[in-house]
Order: structure tokens, then C-alpha cells, then sequence
């Protein structure tokens, strides 16, 4: 039995129906058509005026170019700073995690072998010793008056 957990395609509702769409697509040719119109009538009837329209349009792509150019300056900057923190502080960083984990490697080994493992020996001696006293001499506490 398999479950299938997206609805039946009559349940679906599309994301963005196709009425919108069709909408907007004639909206937009429509605003372009109209720009056009607009264009070449101004350069019919109007050319001093969209020259000066013209000339606006061109300073204001200048500024933007200038303004995109201090943006990717400064976007640069940025980066340089990045790589200049990963290098010289996130690196050593790092590196000193690597030494101390280095460093509880060899500390968690050295207590395992030097104390564990004996304080482990130690223990099951003295549950044997006690097992065996038990089955010899019975449990201690059993004998206490």
C-alpha cells in the first residue's frame, strides 16, 4: 500500500492562475506600446524636448554607473576584510582546536591506560576476593547478631 500524500489534480489550486497571468502579459505589452507610441510621437512633434529628455536620461545612467562603481569598491573592501579574518583569525583559531583537541587525546588515553584500567583491575580483585569469601564463609551480614 502506498501512500501518496499530494492531492488528487482536481484538488490542486495552481500557484498563480492562469488569469493573472494572461493579465499581466497584456498589461505589459500594452505599457510598452504605449511607451512607443509616446516616443515617436514626442520625436515627431517634440524632437528639442526629447533630446533634453534624452540628455537627462544619459546623466542619470552616468551617476548610476559611478554610483555602481563606489558599490563594487566598497564590495571589494568587504571582501579583502573577509579573507584578511579568515586568515589571521579564524585560522589560528582553528589550528589551536586542532592542538587542544590533540591534547585531550592524549590526555583521555593517558587517564585510561595510568587509571582506569588499574582502579578496573583493582575492583574486579576485590569482587572476586568477595565472592569467594561469600561462598566460603557465607554473607557477612547474615552473621552479625
Amino acid at each position: 500500500m502506498t501512500t501518496d500524500l499530494t492531492p488528487p489534480p482536481e484538488e490542486r489550486e495552481e500557484a498563480i492562475p492562469t488569469l493573472y497571468v494572461v493579465i499581466g502579459v497584456v498589461a505589459i505589452i500594452l505599457v510598452a506600446a504605449a511607451f512607443t507610441v509616446g516616443v515617436v510621437l514626442l520625436a515627431k512633434y517634440f524632437p528639442g524636448e526629447l533630446e533634453a529628455i534624452r540628455d537627462v536620461f544619459i546623466i542619470a545612467l552616468a551617476l548610476e554607473s559611478c554610483v555602481f562603481g563606489i558599490v563594487l569598491m566598497l564590495m571589494l573592501i568587504m571582501l579583502v576584510r573577509l579573507v584578511n579574518t579568515v586568515e589571521f583569525e579564524i585560522k589560528p583559531i582553528l589550528e589551536q582546536t586542532y592542538e587542544t583537541m590533540g591534547t585531550v587525546r592524549g590526555t583521555t588515553t593517558f587517564v585510561s591506560k595510568n587509571v582506569v584500567r588499574p582502579v578496573v583491575k583493582v575492583k574486579s580483585y576485590v569482587a572476586g576476593f568477595r565472592g569467594g569469601f561469600k561462598s566460603l564463609f557465607g554473607n557477612p551480614k547474615d552473621n552479625l547478631p
